[in-house]
């Protein structure tokens, strides 16, 4: 496994980052603790998880069974770095969401609980809350910071403009501010390159990109049609149809190669500027152990030419919108 700082901090992490979004709703706990067991045994040290996911009536039930899993001992807390997130409503009543003082204390000693551990080492705010100033999300953060409930700060799905405000007001304070971004990026969809990349790397956010594969799409979903291994449905298949030139020749290219598609899209990802690691959510111990093919693949400037010219991607803001 290969090890890098989570952005200008001195944390290291994998260059895979574990996903835990299936546990509960389609990966029974029994499953969900042996896909995090052998993440271990491959190195991956980095977790992420969020107080929503089990969805719907079964909200925090991913925290849950991780937090069963940490409770096995064996190292097994000491050697993760747990990142979850905040924001999502937990409730019916007021205050059970979003960022307000309130909610971000309360929020942080229930997914503690659920965690069964003493401390976040990644806390992370899944959305912007436009309602709360920022003045009164650092206040909150730097109180759980100074009282060790958790050690770092980052963001998930902010525009690049956020990121500034967010820091520069963490700058006046004298406060470390955000230390990632937890963005959608892969090779199909890169707006993230306009401007919240270019943010990132000046503040020196490390990039965590979810969705590496697009939703399946990049993982050979082309042959898999061939094969009768899936069936593309609702958004995906409209998605499929717009875009089906340019997957068919995706693969067409990871075949040259003799590369996995999925290999091929994460591999893409970990020679991107700013990306710490692409998050990767298996439902099964088969799929953990194709994501972790893509580190041993080494992809050429001629195939990341090929790769541009086939999923364009963007020049720096303002370049993009000018000359």
């Amino acid at each position: 496994m290969e090890y890098t700082h989570l952005g200008r901090t001195g944390l290291s992490v994998s260059r895979l980052c574990l996903g835990t979004m299936n546990f509960g709703p389609l990966t029974e706990e029994p499953d969900a603790h042996r896909i995090m067991d052998t993440a271990h045994e491959h190195g991956i040290n980095f977790f992420d998880t969020a107080n929503v996911y089990g969805w719907g009536e079964n909200k925090g039930r991913t925290e849950e069974i991780i937090g069963n899993w940490f409770a096995q001992g064996g190292g097994r807390r000491e050697r993760t770095v747990i990142a979850t997130k905040l924001y999502g409503d937990m409730g019916e009543w007021p205050n059970e969401g979003r960022l307000s003082a309130l909610n971000i204390r309360r929020a942080c000693d229930a997914s503690l609980k659920r965690l069964q551990t003493d401390h976040i080492d990644l806390y992370q705010m899944h959305h912007i809350d436009r309602s709360a100033p920022w003045e009164e999300v650092w206040q909150a953060m730097e109180v759980l910071t100074a009282q060790g409930k958790i050690l770092y700060v980052g963001s998930s799905n902010f525009a690049g403009w956020q990121i500034a405000r967010a820091q520069e007001t963490a700058a006046a304070r004298h406060y470390l501010g955000l230390v990632s971004e937890q963005s959608l990026y892969n090779l199909m969809e890169r707006s993230v390159e306009l401007e919240v990349l270019p943010a990132a790397a000046h503040y020196g956010l490390g990039v965590i990109p979810w969705s590496p594969l697009h939703g399946g799409l990049l993982g050979g979903v082309l042959r898999k049609e061939r094969e009768g291994r899936r069936r593309t449905e609702d958004r995906a298949k409209e998605t499929l149809e717009q875009h089906r030139d340019r997957i068919e020749a995706y693969e067409d290219l990871c075949a040259e190669l003799g590369q996995e598609p999925g290999d091929v899209a994460l591999a893409w990802l970990l020679t991107r500027p700013a990306v710490t690691a692409p998050i990767v959510g298996p439902r099964t111990l088969d799929q953990l152990h194709a994501a972790l093919r893509a580190l041993q693949v080494d992809l050429d400037q001629k195939t990341l030419d090929r790769l541009d010219e086939i999923f364009p991607g963007h020049r720096t803001a303002p370049e993009d919108y000018a000359w």
